[in-house]
């Protein structure tokens, strides 16, 4: 089937809006389009065999439910049946709703079940409602759907176009359930481009796996470009998806391309994994954004509590307002194992996951996010990120950027991490007023997109034909020039080591400011009356204004306390009060414990420092901190839970800082020029608005 042929069977198939108008929303033709196309290219594919699996009901009714399936599958020779004498064409003009939910009750229950998550016996009875149901029904009946006119690969094709027809018709919620074919395309040629090789060897057999499956648009994808290198392959495809309309359509779209539907599952992927022993080859996923996981988090939490890395999500968890790494962390646990031939021969498993920036840099040292990075980083699973222009989805307009990640890389690649910038945006032209311009159409270097002539939701860009090839293309090749940069992993790694300074106090024994504030405390009025008088008059005692020694303060209190003996805790409080930190004071020393003797530290001068992984931690102490404060120390106390050393490691990736070029700022000249310009345009509106 030629692009013109699906592209001309879509638009027919779509035309049977023009029966909607007036009696539906646009946002709700899909509901009926899709259910009706797949339900005629179910019926066109059991044509052939229908006499036949109807004769062999009859001889199996009273058979339990198991065995008439396995008999009546067979029959069909597909995985799915119908023992219903009706079809389109035989909905009559009278019961037509009738007729038609029982042909539909007449499918095998995993047929069946996806006219229910259509939700479309309501369907059928507001079509009925409007007296619309038995034109629909005849429209649909007039298109030939049969297998020997169009194949599962055009017929997949076909379904496709409607699905998206449907998304851009919904607008404002597309981007719930469908992912822009620009997006969807870069994004599964790179997870394959490296595997173009392997894919084409007769004999072929690969799974492919989208945890968040939508409508299916990865899945299509994926199967269509393996299908493209190798018609013989053979591409099993996985799925789970959350919301019933969209698992229906994903079902659906499978059905029709001869998928075992079996393997697309409903329900929440991280809370409760359907596919829990299954492992894949290659993994596609466009999870939500930002979207927290407080309903499910005590599944989640339990899991990492209960089996570490047996588990999912033994690297750590990131914080309940975003749950996107428990994706990227559940397809990680989904890499099929390598062989050793796997090795050998460079297979893999591959994941490529769309993310917005946050999973980048969010968390520091020791967190859960940061933990996941170091996993990722450390285990060399991360190949490449790859920045996208900004207005590239339909229901938000961030910024987001493809990891692509593998269990067996390329000897190259090996402890190497490929950031490609494909952000970078066309300059503004025109002015800046009310009339200001849009950005500029000329060839732009480096610019992958095109703006689009109709915008859709927060999709006002679309990626190019070419920008889609050059991206690739750099991938592949993994090089480095002006929008690609390569960096070793310990790159983006740092200690974070906590730096102490010593506490040197100056003690103002007969400052009343200070002594209101240490009366007015409640560990104060907690101790007794007379222990306060004595302390009171042991402070009226002291003719220095000013201490530069905490221990000689305490000596002299101790002395004109005559007798009176105070806890640890109340000489804190006294010296909490009456001290403030002084450069020219005596040093603080450590009075117990296995550190006596030793400065004490002032917490409120307490800073911490990230050393790159890159250097020791001692050269940049002696480099960048001792020059600076030179009584300062590291606290060595504080090490990483994994390696022992002194500091907590840390991943973040600055993709943005390490793209970073300076613009020097406008000329006066210019801007004075652009007020002036504003300013003019202001007083002529105003001068509208008086006359």
């Amino acid at each position: 089937m030629t692009n013109n042929n699906f592209s001309s069977t879509a638009a027919f198939l779509w035309s049977v809006a023009d029966l909607l108008r007036g009696d539906f929303k646009q946002s709700q033709y899909g509901r009926i389009i899709l259910p009706f196309t797949l339900l005629r290219r179910l019926e066109c594919v059991l044509e052939a065999t229908k006499e036949q699996v109807l004769d062999k009901y009859e001889s199996v009714k009273a058979m339990p439910f198991e065995a008439q399936e396995k008999v009546l599958t067979h029959t069909a020779q597909f995985s799915f049946y119908n023992t219903s004498k009706m079809d389109l064409n035989k909905l009559g003009e009278t019961g037509v709703a009738r007729n038609l939910e029982n042909y539909i009750q007449s499918f095998s229950p995993n047929a069946r079940e996806i006219f229910e998550h259509f939700d479309f016996f309501n369907t059928i009875d507001k079509l009925e409602e409007a007296d619309l149901l038995y034109k629909v029904a005849k429209r649909f009946a007039s298109t030939d759907l049969h297998p020997n006119v169009i194949n599962n690969y055009g017929m997949g094709l076909v379904f496709e176009e409607l699905i998206r027809r449907f998304a851009e018709s919904s607008n404002e919620s597309a981007g719930e359930h469908f992912t822009p074919r620009d997006l969807v395309r870069l994004t599964t040629s790179l997870v394959f481009s490296h595997d173009d090789e392997l894919l084409t060897q007769s004999g072929l057999v690969r799974s492919i796996y989208d945890p968040t499956a939508g409508t299916g648009g990865f899945l299509s994808s994926g199967m269509e470009y393996v299908l493209e290198l190798n018609e013989r392959a053979s591409l099993s495809a996985f799925g789970q998806e959350l919301n019933p309309e969209s698992y229906a359509i994903c079902k659906a779209d499978m059905l029709i391309k001869g998928q075992k539907v079996d393997n697309i599952k409903l329900g929440n992927t991280l809370s409760n994994d359907q596919l829990r022993t299954d492992k894949f080859d290659y993994m596609l996923s466009n999870p939500p954004f930002g979207v927290d996981w407080k309903k499910i988090q005590k599944s989640i939490v339990d899991e990492h509590n209960e089996k570490g890395f047996e588990g999912r999500f033994g690297a750590g968890l990131p914080r309940v307002s975003d749950g996107s790494l428990l994706f990227l962390m559940h397809l990680i646990s989904k890499m099929r194992p390598l062989t050793v031939e796997d090795k050998a021969k460079g297979t893999a498993s591959r994941i490529g996951i769309i993310l917005n920036g946050s999973p980048l840099f969010t968390g520091g040292a020791g967190s859960g996010e940061s933990e996941i990075r170091r996993y990722i980083l450390e285990h060399d699973l991360l190949e490449a990120i790859i920045a996208l222009p900004t207005d590239m989805f339909y229901n938000t307009g961030i910024a987001t950027y493809i990891w692509i990640l593998s269990n067996n890389k390329a000897p190259n690649r090996k402890g190497k991490v490929q950031l490609i910038n494909a952000s970078k945006e066309r300059p503004k032209n025109g002015g800046r007023g009310r009339s200001g311009g849009g950005e500029s159409t000329d060839e732009i270097e480096h610019v992958f997109y095109a703006a689009m002539r109709k915008s859709l939701g927060s999709k006002r860009r679309e990626l190019t034909e070419d920008g889609i090839e050059t991206i690739v293309k750099t991938y592949g090749q993994f090089v480095e020039n002006e929008f690609s940069k390569i960096f070793d992993y310990q790159e983006f790694g740092y200690r974070r080591v906590t730096v102490e300074r010593p506490l040197k106090l100056a003690i103002y024994p007969k400052d009343e400011t200070r002594l209101e504030a240490l009366k007015a405390d409640k560990a104060w009025s907690k101790i007794d009356d007379s222990v306060q008088e004595a302390i009171l008059n042991a402070l009226a005692q002291f003719e220095e204004e000013k201490l530069l020694s905490r221990d000689q303060f305490l000596k002299t209190l101790t002395k004109n306390l005559a007798g009176t003996k105070l806890s640890a805790t109340q000489q804190k409080l006294i010296v909490k009060y009456l001290g403030e930190h002084d450069d020219d004071a005596e040093t603080c020393l450590v009075k117990s414990g296995k550190d006596k003797g030793k400065p004490e530290a002032n917490p409120d001068l307490r800073d911490n420092e990230n050393v790159p992984l890159t250097e020791t931690v001692a050269e940049y102490f002696a480099r960048e901190v001792l020059p600076h404060v030179p009584d300062a120390w590291i606290d060595e106390s504080k090490t990483d839970e994994l390696d022992g050393q002194v500091g907590i490691v840390g991943y973040e990736i600055p993709f943005n800082r390490h793209f970073y070029v300076y613009e020097p700022p406008r000329k006066l000249e210019e801007i004075d020029a652009d007020l002036d310009a504003v300013s003019k345009e202001i007083m002529q509106l105003l001068q509208e608005v008086h006359s």
